[in-house]
């Protein structure tokens, strides 16, 4: 799932200049994605997108990683590994 929002990290923001005026823009625009894996995969997942977004500057972004309890495909009732 890709979803747009807006925040910042550690450099709350930046200050902007226009037509003379300073401004400080609090909320950066960014990009959320979120991934269901595999256990089995999760490593290589982790390697694949660290190599892809990083240019060593401010806002690579971070990778959390969570667990997920369950899984239910509502079209059909199914539930776990069979549901992804």
């Amino acid at each position: 799932m890709v979803t747009e929002i807006e925040g910042h990290g550690k450099q709350k923001g930046l200050e902007q200049q226009w037509r003379g005026k300073k401004f400080k823009v609090e909320l950066l625009s960014k990009v959320k994605i979120e991934i269901v894996v595999h256990d089995k995969d999760l490593d290589k997942f982790i390697e694949t997108i660290s190599s892809a977004a990083s240019t060593g500057k401010i806002g690579d972004g971070k990778i959390f990683i969570s667990t997920v309890d369950e899984v239910i495909r509502i079209r059909t009732g199914e539930k776990g590994e069979n549901a992804l």
